[in-house]
C-alpha cells in the first residue's frame, strides 16, 4: 500500500517583514516510518509562499523521509534568476549537512504543456528526513522570484518489480501541478536499425524500478539519432553504487511529479560504476524522443552521468559506459562519434557559450556534445565536459594508446631485444577493453597470437633470427591500430671464453689469510655478450667490456676460480680454473751473503731477513705461474736487483716515506704453470744499503 502523509502549516518571518508559509509533512501511520524495508517512491512538496521580492525560505523543516531534493516553481519557461541552496540532515547520522547549490539551469520542454513546472536539477542528498532551503535574486535584494516556489522531496522508495506491476502507486500527495499532461500525438514507431557496434548491457526500467503509471502517454520517436548529448544529473558522487537505482528512480519521480513531464528525460543513465540504466521508455534500441537538450532533442539521443563534475571528473567506468552507448547508438545510424553533424535548431535560444541560436537554423555540433553545447547550462560541468574527446576517442577509434608495455624473457640492449626464442609480449592501451574487439600480435607482418579485447599478454615462439614483432588492436568499430614495433633477435648460441679464467699476483700488501691478485678473461658471443659474473670463490658481476677485476685470494688454499658469461638472449656458458697462493718465507730462500733474520708481528709469518751487504743475494725456486717478492719499505729502504730464471728482469727502489710492511712490491706472471727461479740481489744503495725482504709468494 501507498504511504499517505499530511502537511502541517506553519509561519516564519523574514527580511522586510515578509511571511514565509512552510510545510512539515509527517506520515498518517506507523506504514510509513523511514527504514522500512519495503517503499514505493514518493514525492512531496514544500510551498514558499512569502512576500518578501528576492527572497524565499524554508527554516529546518523535519519531513519524512527523502533522498533527493529540488525546487521549482509555476512556468515551464520562467528562467529563476537567482541562487538556490538546500541542506539536508541525515537519517541515520541525524547531523545537518552542508548548504549545496542547486543547478538551476535545467533543460525546459520544448513543446510546454499543461502542467509542466520550471525546475532546477535534482539533487541527490542520500537518506534525510530534514530539509533547510533559500532561494535569493542575483542581487539578493529586489526582482521577483517565479510564483509557485516550492521545494520538492522525493523518496525512491525501495519497490520490487512485483511491486511495480502488481500494486502501482497513486500520484503522490504534495506535488504542485502535477496533473499528467496531455498526450502527444505519437509518431510512428521505427523499427530499430542493427548498429555497427555491440550493445552494452542496459539495466531496464523493470530492473531499476520504474513506475510506468507515472508515464502513461505513448513514446514518441525521431527519424533517427543523429548526435549524442552527455548531462550530468547534480548530486553529491559519493553515493554507493548500490543505490544508483533508488537515484534513477527519484530523477524519474521528479522529472514526471515535481516537473510534469511525461517520462524521465534522459534516454540513458550510468552511474560511477558504469551500470546503463534505460531512461526514456520506447525501447532501447529506437530513436526515443528525449527531454533533456532543449532545442535538439529531435535529433539526438541524452546520456546523463549521475554526480556533479564541475569540479571532479567523472570515473573511467563510466566513460567507458558513455562511450559503449555513445557508439551503440551513432552505430545504428552510420555516424562516426569523432565526427561533425548539421543539427536544426528547435528553439531560438543561446548557449553557454554565448553561441546564438535561431529555430529552423542548421549549426555544427560534435556528434557527441556536451550539454552546454546547445543550451545556457553548466552541464555536464567542466570536469566532464573536458573528458569528451575522450569520449569521442572510445567511442570511434581506433584504439588510443596502445603501446607494448613489455617483452619478458627477452632483454632490450638499445632499441633490439634478444631472446633464446620464446619471449612474452605484454601490451597497454588507454582505450578501455569493453570497446576492443581483439588483439593480435604480429610477427615480421604475420599474425601468431590473437586474444580478446581484455587479452594484455601473450608468449609467442620465434626462429633463429631477427624480426619486427607488434601489437594490433582492432576497436569495436573495425578500426585498426598498431604498437610502434620492436626488434627482436632470437638467438640460442651461447657465448664463448676465448680466453679462460686466469689469476696472477699484483702489488698490494700481504696478509697471512689473504694475497693480491688480478683476475682476468676474456668473453665473446656471436650476437651480443651482456654480462659475466664470477661466481665462486666470490661473487661478482661485471659488464661485457671488463676483462679482469683486481681480488684477493688465500694463501695455502686451493680455489676454484668460476665464471658465466651470459648474453642479452639469456644464453650462458660457464669456465672454470683452480690455482692455489702459496707464500715462500725468507728462511726458504738460499742465502748468500750476510743476512740478519727479524722478528716483528709486522712481517709475514712473524720474521724477516735483512741486509745492507752489497752483492748479497736470496734465491727462491717453485713451480708455478706467477709470483711475487714481498718487502719492507721505509725512507731508509735501498734498491735491489731482481733476477728471474737467471736473467736480470728489474731494479726495485724500495724506499718509502712512509714505513710499510708485507708489500708484494714486484710480481711477474706467465701464461702456464713452469720451473722458475727469483734471485734477489742487494745493490747497495749509498747512504740506504739496507734491503729487509719478508718471503716470495707464487701461484700454482
Amino acid at each position: 500500500m501507498r504511504r499517505r502523509a499530511w502537511l502541517t502549516l506553519g509561519a516564519v518571518l523574514i527580511g522586510g517583514g515578509g511571511v514565509v508559509t512552510y510545510a512539515t509533512a509527517s506520515p498518517s501511520d506507523g506504514a510509513g516510518a523511514p527504514g522500512q524495508d519495503r517503499r514505493p517512491v514518493e514525492v512531496y512538496g514544500l510551498a514558499l509562499k512569502g512576500t518578501a521580492a528576492g527572497e524565499r525560505k524554508l527554516p529546518r523543516t523535519e519531513t519524512e523521509q527523502f533522498s533527493l531534493v529540488g525546487v521549482s516553481w509555476t512556468g515551464a519557461l520562467k528562467p529563476l534568476e537567482g541562487t538556490a541552496q538546500v541542506r539536508a540532515r541525515g537519517l541515520e547520522s541525524g547531523e545537518w549537512g552542508a548548504w549545496q547549490d542547486l543547478e538551476l539551469n535545467a533543460a525546459p520542454p520544448e513543446e510546454v504543456e499543461a502542467g509542466m513546472r520550471g525546475a532546477s536539477q535534482p539533487l541527490w542528498v542520500g537518506p534525510s528526513d530534514g530539509v533547510e532551503a533559500r532561494v535569493v535574486h542575483e542581487d539578493g535584494t529586489t526582482g521577483a522570484l517565479p510564483k509557485g516556489l516550492e521545494v520538492n522531496l522525493v523518496d525512491p522508495g525501495v519497490v520490487t518489480e512485483a511491486e511495480t506491476r502488481l500494486d502501482a502507486p497513486e500520484p503522490a500527495a504534495f506535488v504542485m501541478d502535477a496533473s499528467p499532461s496531455s498526450s502527444p500525438s505519437p509518431s510512428p514507431e521505427p523499427t530499430a536499425p542493427p548498429s555497427t557496434m555491440p550493445q552494452p548491457p542496459v539495466t531496464s526500467r523493470a530492473d531499476w524500478g520504474a513506475d510506468e503509471s507515472k508515464s502513461p502517454d505513448p513514446s514518441e520517436y525521431n527519424a533517427e539519432v543523429k548526435a549524442v548529448f552527455v548531462h550530468h544529473t547534480d548530486g553529491a558522487n559519493d553515493y554507493d553504487c548500490a543505490e544508483s537505482p533508488a537515484i534513477v528512480r527519484g530523477i524519474y519521480a521528479y522529472h514526471t511529479e515535481v516537473e510534469g513531464w511525461n517520462d524521465i528525460g534522459y534516454n540513458f543513465l550510468v552511474d560511477k560504476c558504469g551500470t546503463v540504466f534505460e531512461g526514456r521508455k520506447g525501447g532501447i534500441d529506437r530513436p526515443v524522443l528525449g527531454a533533456h537538450t532543449y532545442g535538439f532533442n529531435r535529433e539526438s539521443a541524452g546520456i546523463a552521468v549521475l554526480g556533479t563534475h564541475v569540479s571532479g571528473a567523472a570515473s573511467t567506468a563510466a566513460l567507458t559506459s558513455v562511450a559503449r552507448v555513445t557508439a551503440w547508438k551513432l552505430g545504428q545510424y552510420g555516424a562516426d562519434p569523432a565526427g561533425t553533424v548539421q543539427l536544426t535548431a528547435g528553439a531560438t535560444q543561446r548557449n553557454y557559450f554565448s553561441t546564438q541560436f535561431t529555430a529552423g537554423e542548421r549549426y555544427t555540433f560534435r556528434r557527441v556534445s556536451g550539454h552546454r553545447d546547445g543550451f545556457n547550462t553548466q552541464c555536464p560541468g567542466d570536469a566532464l565536459y573536458a573528458q569528451l574527446p575522450t569520449v569521442r576517442t572510445w567511442a570511434a577509434g581506433p584504439v588510443d594508446g596502445l603501446r607494448i608495455a613489455s617483452l619478458t624473457d627477452a632483454t632490450a640492449k638499445g632499441s633490439t631485444y634478444y631472446t633464446k626464442g620464446t619471449p612474452v609480449v605484454r601490451w597497454a592501451a588507454t582505450t578501455p577493453a569493453a570497446l576492443i574487439k581483439r588483439y593480435d600480435v604480429l610477427v615480421d607482418g604475420q599474425a601468431v597470437a590473437a586474444t580478446s579485447g581484455a587479452g594484455y599478454a601473450k608468449r609467442i615462439t620465434l626462429t633463429p633470427g631477427t624480426h619486427t614483432v607488434t601489437v594490433q588492436a582492432t576497436h569495436q568499430s573495425g578500426a585498426v591500430s598498431a604498437a610502434a614495433p620492436l626488434t627482436v633477435v632470437a638467438e640460442t648460441t651461447a657465448p664463448v671464453f676465448t680466453a679462460a679464467p686466469t689469476l696472477g699476483l699484483r702489488t698490494g700488501t700481504v696478509y697471512t689469510g689473504s694475497a693480491p691478485v688480478t683476475l682476468r678473461w676474456k668473453a665473446t658471443d656471436d650476437q651480443a655478450l651482456r654480462q659475466v659474473r664470477l661466481l665462486t670463490p666470490q661473487s661478482a658481476t661485471f659488464s661485457a667490456a671488463a676483462y679482469l677485476s683486481n681480488r684477493t685470494a688465500r694463501p695455502g688454499t686451493a680455489s676454484s676460480w668460476s665464471m658465466r658469461a651470459y648474453d642479452y638472449a639469456g644464453n650462458y656458458r660457464d669456465a672454470a680454473a683452480t690455482y692455489t697462493p702459496v707464500v715462500l718465507q725468507e728462511s726458504a730462500a738460499v742465502r748468500t751473503g750476510s743476512w740478519s733474520a727479524r722478528s716483528s708481528s709486522s712481517y709475514l709469518g712473524g720474521r724477516s731477513y735483512s741486509s745492507s751487504a752489497k752483492g748479497a743475494s736470496l734465491t727462491w725456486t717453485f713451480t708455478g705461474r706467477s709470483a711475487a717478492w714481498v718487502v719492507s719499505r721505509a725512507s731508509s729502504s735501498g734498491q735491489a736487483y731482481v733476477y728471474v730464471d737467471g736473467v736480470k728482469a728489474a731494479t726495485v727502489d724500495l724506499r718509502s716515506s712512509a714505513t710499510s710492511y708485507r708489500q708484494a712490491i714486484w710480481t711477474r706472471t706467465w701464461s702456464a704453470n713452469a720451473r722458475h727461479t727469483v734471485k734477489i740481489v742487494v745493490v747497495g744503495t749509498s747512504g740506504r744499503p739496507t734491503v729487509t725482504t719478508d718471503g716470495l709468494v707464487y701461484i700454482r
